[in-house]
């Protein structure tokens, strides 16, 4: 058996610890934020310098899997009592998409709000930034055509029950709440949760389900507008007819497009390189 003994120094107890329990420890012991950064910076070099093609698969994927959120939170929906907690359970529909495209490696635009950005900041080259503006148009085109193919894929009534189809339709108005300002500053919210979502997944190993779970369920409940999750009920409400064409572009699409952008590069991605920059300087 290993004996442990205090020890002075520098003016610190210290423990003396086996090679075996300081390398045990060490692994034990969560990554700096100077190791999580690196990791997605260098995620950012490799999505940067995808092709159009494969950024396009990869995002029409996501958009079609991302339907699966609306679909699922509308079933739930379905088959709850109409209770003041009924939300609080549907509302897991919600995380039914993040968890496919974020396990299948899928291109979602929310997370791109952050992973190319920090190399951006990183490079301070005006290419760099290009190539990021380049990959967020591809990425948000195909999410959005994919979002487009799964509301139109349901909107026709015929895949599900009409008591089912009934909720489809009261989940997909929901997305329209409040006037351009308050959903752009919601949508902000959201896109500082899904980032710092991508941010937490490098530590969290096999906890990556339940953060996933987490952080989108918290975005569900507290009704903050995701530009892919709700595209596909706007798409939805417009093959329906619920709203018209200029509700959805000024009451959904373009604030939450600005909220989503600003909230994941604003307050995720410039900030946390701000910490390990001013680390690294020694201030």
């Amino acid at each position: 058996m290993t004996k442990h003994k205090d020890t002075k120094e520098n003016g610190e107890d210290d423990i003396a610890l086996s090679a075996r329990e300081r390398h045990e420890a060490h692994r034990r012991s969560a990554p700096g934020v100077a190791v999580v950064y690196e990791a997605i910076r260098q995620e950012a070099e490799t999505e940067l310098n995808r092709p159009n093609h494969a950024l396009f698969w990869s995002g029409l994927a996501a958009g079609l899997s991302m339907g699966f959120s609306f679909l699922a939170e509308a079933l739930l929906r379905a088959g709850l009592p109409d209770a003041p907690w009924q939300s609080l359970v549907s509302k897991f529909g919600y995380s039914v998409g993040f968890l496919f495209v974020i396990l299948g490696r899928q291109q979602l635009f929310t997370e791109n709000t952050l992973v190319p950005v920090l190399q951006v900041l990183h490079k301070k080259s005006l290419a760099v930034a290009f190539n990021t503006l380049r990959l967020w148009g591809v990425v948000l085109a195909a999410n959005l055509v994919g979002t487009l193919v799964f509301a139109f894929a349901f909107s026709a009534g015929t895949l599900i029950e009409a008591k089912q189809l009934a909720t489809l339709d009261a989940t997909a108005l929901e997305a329209l709440k409040g006037g351009f300002g308050n959903t752009l500053l919601r949508a902000i919210f959201a896109g500082w949760l899904i980032a710092l979502m991508v941010w937490l997944l490098p530590v969290a190993e096999t906890g990556r389900v339940t953060v996933i779970i987490i952080i989108t369920y918290l975005v569900g409940i507290a009704g903050f507008p995701h530009i892919i999750a709700g595209s596909t009920e706007m798409f939805y409400a417009l093959f329906n007819q619920l709203i018209s064409p200029a509700e959805a572009f000024s009451g959904f699409f373009l604030p939450t497009l600005i909220g989503n952008t600003l909230g994941g590069v604003a307050l995720v991605a410039a900030i946390n390189y701000a910490q390990v920059h001013t680390r690294s300087n020694g201030k």
